[in-house]
């Protein structure tokens, strides 16, 4: 009894508005609810040509699929708010790219596939009464605490704000890197979305990119809260008219939310930081022991992850990873001074603050040539067991699991 169908949407692509986009290789089944009354949508990605396939076949490559899901189950059991892959199905036909591949269709799974470039695609039309319809709908199945609220359209704007903070920060936290973050690759329920060229960071460096076609690093590490920002003031720009028939005040109380983003997301990255540094209380000097911490990292480059979970050892008192990672431990030790002068102004047992560190600095993260190597045995050896085993030991993040302790590791030079 469904009724699948694809869905239209414009979209800023490296900044510049392409009027008329849509999925050209996706289909939305439908919508199920889940086991706790939540309203999921079942799309088909790489099913076949769409009305907005232009000269493309519709297709995906088996990598591209696996890659999707991998990467997609990693940030899941991270805790970051993401689509999920139902599963991975082989088509049986060969995709044609520069090469002939095997084919095969994701099934994701998602809270809604609705993207600041839906309300972009009516907005351009000038067809308010759509944007209204379009807002309605996100608030009844995203918001519903902003039901009845005296200004929704504006509150609705401040809610999708304030979970893009909060999910950005968390992107931070872990060093992932979108790669594309486009208006059409931001989902208006606050999860991660489109597993294109996406990586996390090994040695920490903010100007880190990773897509072939950012070459002016528009994407990079360090950039995506400013990007975050950009993408929500033209979904502030979409809102304007709902927001108030005086066309400046509109202007004035929406950027006045927009405006308050960067403190928005510097407090959920701050949180985030304190419990990644093992500090439970809070004190006005902590971003500078947080940002202190980053450019001893950037100075040496060093591995990001592992930095932050040797750190959980050296609250113990067992620092001779973390120098060792260091090399010259000259930069760790002006560093760790302030660090442990703020340590020591708080009632927590070492063991106790470990313990909580490791909660949330994770040991493994899908690597760049873990990945890649689990892709390629699957693709050109149809060996899943690579696939099976970095999937398996990134379900669990947060543990040791000493059996696997070279999937912790950077790539050789």
């Amino acid at each position: 009894g469904a009724v699948p169908l694809v869905q239209a949407y414009a979209g800023h692509q490296f900044g510049g508005f392409s009027p008329q986009l849509g999925d050209g290789r996706a289909l939305l089944l439908g919508e199920v609810i889940d086991r706790n009354g939540q309203r999921r949508d079942i799309q088909l990605k790489g099913s076949g040509p769409t009305p907005f396939s232009r000269s493309g076949d519709g297709r995906a490559a088996l990598g591209p699929v696996l890659r999707e899901y991998l990467i997609g189950e990693a940030m899941h059991a991270l805790g970051i708010p993401t689509t999920r892959a139902l599963a991975a199905v082989m088509t049986g036909e060969s995709v044609y790219r520069e090469n002939p591949l095997p084919g095969a269709v994701l099934t994701r799974v998602a809270a809604s596939h609705i993207r600041v470039g839906t309300f972009e695609l009516f907005a351009a039309r000038g067809d308010h009464a759509k944007v209204r319809r379009l807002a309605d709908y996100v608030i009844e199945r995203h918001y519903r605490e902003l039901q009845g609220h005296s200004t929704p359209y504006l509150a609705l704007l401040a809610s999708v704000c304030d979970r893009q903070a909060a999910l950005i920060a968390k992107w931070m936290h872990v060093g992932f890197i979108h790669g594309v973050m486009n208006t059409d690759n931001m989902a208006i329920s606050g999860e991660t979305i489109d597993y294109g060229p996406c990586a996390f960071m090994d040695h920490y460096d903010p100007a880190t990119v990773f897509s072939s076609i950012d070459r002016s690093g528009r994407y990079a590490y360090a950039n995506q809260p400013k990007i975050a920002q950009w993408n929500l003031a033209r979904l502030a720009e979409t809102l304007l008219p709902l927001i108030d028939t005086d066309n400046d005040d509109a202007i004035g109380r929406a950027s006045e939310v927009v405006t308050a983003f960067p403190e928005q997301y510097e407090r959920y990255w701050l949180k985030g930081m304190r419990a990644k540094l093992g500090l439970v209380s809070e004190e006005d000097t902590d971003i500078d022991i947080a940002t202190g911490f980053l450019t001893a990292l950037q100075g040496k480059k060093l591995d990001f992850t592992l930095a932050f979970r040797y750190l959980a050892d050296a609250a113990l008192g067992q620092e001779e990873r973390i120098r060792a990672l260091f090399g010259d431990a000259l930069a760790y030790d002006l560093w760790s001074d302030h660090w442990r002068s703020r340590l020591s102004r708080e009632s927590v047992a070492p063991l106790v603050r470990a313990q909580a560190m490791r909660r949330v600095n994770p040991a493994f993260i899908p690597r760049n040539h873990r990945v890649e190597g689990a892709l390629s045995a699957a693709v050109e050896r149809a060996d899943y067991a690579p696939f099976e085993r970095l999937l398996n030991i990134l379900a669990l993040p947060f543990d040791d699991q000493p059996e696997f302790a070279a999937f912790t590791q950077p790539a050789p030079e």
